[in-house]
């Protein structure tokens, strides 16, 4: 089987059951997991990020009392893997949960298939 591209820069490898960076093939994680678990993550100011629009009490810049902004990168190649607005002490997501053993199954009888890393139902896909 061939990897399933489930973002721009997320791939999941079913016979490996892992996620793997697009960019330079890196393996994060096991597929079973949280992939931001197998990420760099900066905690940044949202500050830095969003510059106030007026002057006054409200700038239209998000407050860091809040919000936080999570970044999560490949540690190999440091590619952004992704982005969340979070409030403070919120615990990190689990955006993406796959049951691997169904989908293996489906995969392996022949109802849906892999072509180019993307997954399609049997006979949709440029048969």
């Amino acid at each position: 089987m061939e990897r399933i591209q489930f973002t721009e820069y997320l791939q999941l490898d079913l016979d490996e059951e892992c996620w793997y960076c697009t960019s330079c093939g890196h393996n994060l994680v096991s597929a079973h997991e949280n992939y931001k678990t197998g990420c760099l993550v900066v905690d940044r100011d949202p500050t830095e990020i969003h510059n106030p629009v007026i002057q006054g009490e409200f700038t239209f810049s998000p407050d860091p009392d809040w919000v936080r902004i999570l970044e999560f990168y490949c540690p190999k190649c440091g590619r952004q893997i992704e982005t969340e607005y979070l409030p403070p002490g919120h615990p990190i997501t689990h955006d993406i949960e796959v049951d691997i053993a169904k989908l293996k199954a489906r995969v392996n009888d022949g109802e849906l298939r892999i072509l180019d890393g993307r997954l399609y139902l049997a006979g949709e896909g440029g048969e």
